[in-house]
């Protein structure tokens, strides 16, 4: 039988075999996605001819640590046990988004030129707060760049651009086509060329308007940007939305970074976050990494294979499609880190959602602040440095930012995302699988809660019990000091009144009553 009639019967992938015998540049190849992005082609792709990767050294570690690191990641583990050389696949490239031609050196622009045959951009600056000219130098300006490389690249077939689905999070229903910016982005690479910094960060709220932030507006821009420049390259723009932990692959739950939703999960697990505001019915748009690298793969190989006439915009996003309120996840995260304690927890766990200002503020100084406070007091006391008030303060940053993705909802096109599935076979479905409508809730964040625990903390599960047993403790203290504060309380406030103390004595007298009648109860049954 040929190829092509085993390939409409859906018995080999058409995308695994596509990447055989390919040279795939990948950029951000350190971040979270690239890194699952190079496993998962590695993985169904063994024949892939090579694996380029633009790296630059970064806190003190060379380029070639930064790879050393990257290979021995738990992550690539199912490789590794397959294929334990996987990483002579993988060329790095020294080089720099922020710098002209992105710093490559000649020899190895050249091997670029001459070998690539699809280019999956990763990189990007995801914080929320980066300065706008650092933001548009990471984001736009370093796309540009790749794209000037790509246009002399002989042998290029696809490239593939990852951005956000809240690029245009200024709008309530956002379609697959790009959105014209309200400014061009030369005339703003022009202007934060020459401005001063200073006066630039009190002009930029003016310059992003009514998006949130410099990571939002810059992936508009950047977006818009690859629409200008493309040529005739062959183009396709991923737009995941918040993306969380794997749903399957290569291991359920896996997370490598605090990034998002991640870090505030991990808080909560931790008993350090009691209060979020947010909208408990507004849906909580997570997509697991591996469905947009899987999708991504998949996008690769059908603009290098079928050419469509226009650039294809994918949203890659679960609230259409298989929607999930924030309110739902409370009850989800709490119950799975009860079940599976994360060690030294600072409190029980436990979380309290609302969109009332007054109340998150009160329950933030309740249950956030006061604690942090005294458990702050206890180190200084105890000689040790204080830390408590610090890292409270980098939560409560982190959650502004992130309140106004959990206090909204979005309705987004997904047609594109839908027309490619319709593209794959059967074992292309089941290889590359993107179809969130499969996904359960509650498994996927019962996963992701242990993938905290096992992946970020690299803490072992043989240690629940012992965990389990912190907690009780945690809950006896609890105990003890809310006994201690009603006392205090009723001392204070209370028993100088007549009527409270014949309350009081009622009540010590009744519960008296009550255990000599259970000791009574108990001593006949024997």
């Amino acid at each position: 039988m040929s190829t092509k009639n085993l390939e409409a019967e859906g018995n080999i992938s058409s995308v695994a075999a596509y990447y055989n015998g390919k040279s795939v540049l990948v950029t951000g190849a350190t971040g979270f996605m690239g890194k699952v992005l190079i496993e998962k082609l590695l993985r169904s792709s063994p024949n892939v001819k090579a694996i380029y990767i633009l790296v630059r050294p970064k806190a003190g570690q060379s380029m070639q640590n930064r790879v050393e690191n990257m290979v021995k990641c738990k992550l690539f583990d199912r490789v590794r046990e397959e294929w334990p050389n996987f990483h002579e696949k993988i060329k790095p490239i020294n080089a720099e988004l922020t710098q002209p031609n992105l710093a490559i050196a000649p020899e190895d622009a050249a091997e670029l030129l001459s070998e690539v045959n699809v280019v999956f951009h990763c990189a990007a600056t995801v914080r929320f707060d980066e300065p706008l000219k650092l933001a548009l130098l990471l984001n736009a300006r370093g796309t540009q760049q790749l794209l000037v490389l790509a246009h002399r690249m002989q042998h290029l077939e696809a490239f593939i651009h990852f951005s956000t689905a809240y690029a245009n999070c200024n709008r309530r229903y956002i379609e697959e086509v790009i959105y014209p910016p309200p400014v061009e982005p030369k005339k703003l690479f022009d202007l934060v060329e020459w401005m001063d910094e200073s006066l630039l960060e009190d002009i930029t709220p003016k310059l992003i308007g009514d998006w949130p932030n410099t990571y939002t507006f810059t992936k508009a821009l950047t977006e818009y940007l690859i629409q200008q420049e493309k040529g005739n390259l062959n183009v396709a723009i991923i737009r995941p939305s918040i993306v969380g932990a794997s749903w399957r692959e290569p291991f359920p739950g896996w997370i490598d970074n605090f990034n998002g939703t991640s870090g505030l999960l991990t808080a909560a697990g931790k008993g350090i976050i009691r209060t979020v505001k947010c909208n408990t019915e507004a849906v909580a748009d997570i997509v697991p990494v591996d469905v947009a690298i899987n999708l991504s793969l998949a996008a690769g190989w059908y603009t290098a294979v079928h050419r469509p006439k226009s650039m294809l915009i994918y949203n890659c996003t679960t609230g259409g499609l298989n929607p999930f309120c924030w309110g739902e996840m409370e009850y989800h995260v709490i119950s799975t880190y009860k079940r599976n304690p994360l060690e030294k927890a600072f409190r029980i766990p436990n979380a309290n959602m609302t969109s009332n200002y007054l109340m998150h503020q009160y329950w933030t100084a309740v249950s956030h602040k006061f604690p942090a406070f005294l458990y702050d007091l206890y180190l200084r006391l105890t000689g040790r440095k204080p830390r408590m008030m610090k890292l409270f303060h980098r939560l409560h940053k982190t959650m502004a930012f992130f309140e106004y993705f959990t206090s909204r909802t979005w309705e987004w096109n997904s047609d594109n995302m839908s027309m490619l599935m319709s593209q794959l076979s059967p074992k292309d479905k089941k290889l590359f699988c993107f179809d969130v409508r499969q996904l359960h809730w509650s498994e996927y964040i019962e996963n992701y809660c242990v993938g905290t625990k096992k992946y970020l903390l690299n803490e072992d599960m043989a240690g629940i019990p012992a965990a389990k047993q912190h907690l009780r403790k945690l809950r006896n203290i609890q105990y003890a000091l809310n006994t201690i504060f009603l006392v205090i309380i009723w001392r204070v406030f209370i028993a100088r009144s007549q009527m409270a103390q014949n309350v009081w004595y009622f009540v010590v007298n009744l519960c008296y009553k009550f255990l000599n009648y259970f000791r009574a109860s108990s001593s006949l049954r024997h």
